[in-house]
């Protein structure tokens, strides 16, 4: 049951870090330009993306934190 929870984690980190953009941005587009219909689920999803967004630039303008460490891209061992 942990492996299934960690694996459906995993799954929708890809699926929003991928989607965000195109649910964000196509979704409006989808609804007010082409007359789609209400539907709660993917709007559900939009407010989800739109906070993911602003997290998103939160980090990046507002605090400059990146998702990693610069120490952990680069090689802090010592040769000797």
């Amino acid at each position: 049951m942990r492996s299934f929870l960690k694996e459906i984690y995993g799954v929708g980190i890809l699926f929003f870090y991928y989607m965000k953009y195109l649910i964000l941005f196509g979704w409006p587009m989808l609804r007010f330009g082409l007359d789609y219909k209400d539907n709660i689920i993917i709007d559900i999803l939009w407010v989800y993306c739109l906070l993911l967004m602003v997290k998103d630039i939160v980090y990046k303008f507002v605090l400059k934190k990146s998702h990693c460490d610069s120490a952990s891209s680069q090689d802090t061992t010592k040769h000797k």
